[in-house]
C-alpha cells in the first residue's frame, strides 16, 4: 500500500522544508491543498528540493480555474517535476465559486467531466496527436496557434486525479479520471456500499477495468505517543468528524450506519454556530467507525483492515491536528508489511 500525506502548509515557502521532510520519512508521495495559498506554487518549490517525492494537489479547486489554465500548470508542473506530478482536482460548493471566485456554478458533476476531457484534448494538442477541436456545453477550445504550443512534454502529460464523495461526482471518476482520492469522512462499509459501485458504474460505462483507475482514500488518522496527546488528537479528530457531520453533502455516511438523526442534530447545531457542543455528539462508536484510532503500533495494521480490497493507497490525514511528520514510525511499520 502506497502512502501519502498533504503537506501542512501555513507559509508556501515552507515547502522547501516540509516535501523534503517527508521524501525522508518514506512517504511515496505528498500534497498539496486550496486554502490559504494557491495549491500550484508550493509544489515548484518542493520539486526542487525532492527527488523521489509523488508530489500533487489534493485538491486544487476547478471551478476556479478554466481548462486552458489547469492544462498549462499541469503540464508545467509535470516538467518541473521530472514527471512527478499529479494534478488533482475537485468541486468545493457553490457560495464559494460564485461569492469567493465570482466564477460559474451549474452541474457540477457534469461540469468537471467536461474540463478533464478538455484537459486531455488540449494535452493531445500538445502531444501532436490531433488537433485542437474541443466543443462541449461548458467549454470550447478550438485555437492552438504556434506560439502558445510547448509541444510534448519529455514526461508526458499528467495523470489527472478526481475527488469527490457523492455518487455523480465518484461516478465520473470512475469513467474519465486516472485516479479517484475518497473523501475521509468515510466508513469501511460506507466505501463498499456508496464509494465502490459509484466508481464501477463510471468504469464500466467507458469500458475501463479497475486496475485502470488508482484510488486513493484519505483517513483522520488519531494516535499519539501520550495520554495527554492522546486525548487532544481525539478531540481534534471528533471537532473535524462534526464539522463533516453537519454538512448534507456528507450525511449518506451517517445514513448508511443508521445515524440520520446525528445529521440533522449536527446541521442545526451548525446554524446556532454551537460548534464545541456539537463535538460532544462524536462519540467513541463513530470516532472509531471514521477514522482510524490506536497506539502507534497498531495503526499500520488497521489501516490495512480498513482499505484492504479498496484502495491503492492512502492519505493520512488530520485537518485539526495536522503534523504529518509524527507519523514516521506508522509510514515505517506500512512499508515493512509491504
Amino acid at each position: 500500500m502506497k502512502v501519502y500525506t498533504t503537506a501542512p502548509l501555513e507559509d508556501p515557502r515552507d515547502a522547501r522544508t516540509q516535501f523534503t521532510r517527508l521524501e525522508e520519512i518514506g512517504y511515496d508521495g505528498a500534497f498539496s491543498f486550496e486554502a490559504k495559498h494557491d495549491p500550484f506554487l508550493p509544489l515548484a518549490l518542493a520539486a526542487e528540493h525532492t527527488k523521489t517525492l509523488q508530489l500533487g494537489t489534493a485538491i486544487a479547486i476547478a471551478f476556479a480555474r478554466n481548462p486552458m489554465n489547469l492544462a498549462n500548470l499541469g503540464y508545467g508542473l509535470q516538467s518541473i517535476t521530472g514527471g512527478r506530478f499529479w494534478l488533482g482536482l475537485g468541486t468545493q460548493v457553490r457560495p464559494h465559486i460564485e461569492k469567493r471566485f465570482s466564477m460559474t456554478w451549474s452541474k457540477p458533476a457534469a461540469r468537471l467531466r467536461e474540463m478533464v476531457l478538455a484537459i486531455r484534448a488540449i494535452f493531445s494538442r500538445w502531444e501532436g496527436q490531433a488537433e485542437l477541436d474541443f466543443r462541449g456545453e461548458f467549454y470550447q477550445h478550438t485555437i492552438m496557434i504556434p506560439a502558445f504550443d510547448p509541444g510534448p512534454n519529455p514526461f508526458g502529460p499528467p495523470p489527472i486525479y478526481t475527488g469527490g464523495f457523492g455518487p455523480l461526482m465518484t461516478e465520473l471518476a470512475g469513467e474519465v479520471a486516472d485516479g479517484f482520492i475518497s473523501h475521509p469522512f468515510n466508513s469501511r462499509e460506507s466505501l463498499l456500499a456508496n464509494t465502490l459501485p459509484a466508481l464501477e458504474r463510471g468504469l464500466a460505462k467507458a469500458g475501463r477495468s479497475r486496475e485502470s483507475l488508482n484510488i486513493l482514500s484519505a483517513i483522520n488518522v488519531v494516535t499519539a505517543d501520550t495520554e495527554e496527546e492522546f486525548a487532544a488528537s481525539k478531540l481534534a479528530a471528533r471537532k473535524q468528524l462534526a464539522f463533516y457531520g453537519s454538512t448534507p453533502a456528507y450525511a449518506p455516511t451517517l445514513v448508511h450506519h443508521g445515524w440520520g438523526e446525528l445529521h440533522e442534530e449536527l446541521n442545526r447545531m451548525s446554524k446556532q454556530g454551537k460548534w464545541d457542543d456539537m463535538t460532544h455528539l462524536i462519540d467513541d462508536e463513530i470516532l472509531h467507525t471514521l477514522a482510524v484510532v490506536g497506539e502507534r503500533h497498531e495503526i499500520a495494521e488497521k489501516l490495512r483492515a480498513r482499505f484492504d480490497g479498496i484502495a491503492n493507497g492512502v492519505s493520512l490525514t488530520h485537518n485539526r491536528h495536522p503534523d504529518p511528520h509524527q507519523w514516521a514510525d506508522v509510514v515505517a511499520d506500512l512499508k515493512r508489511t509491504d
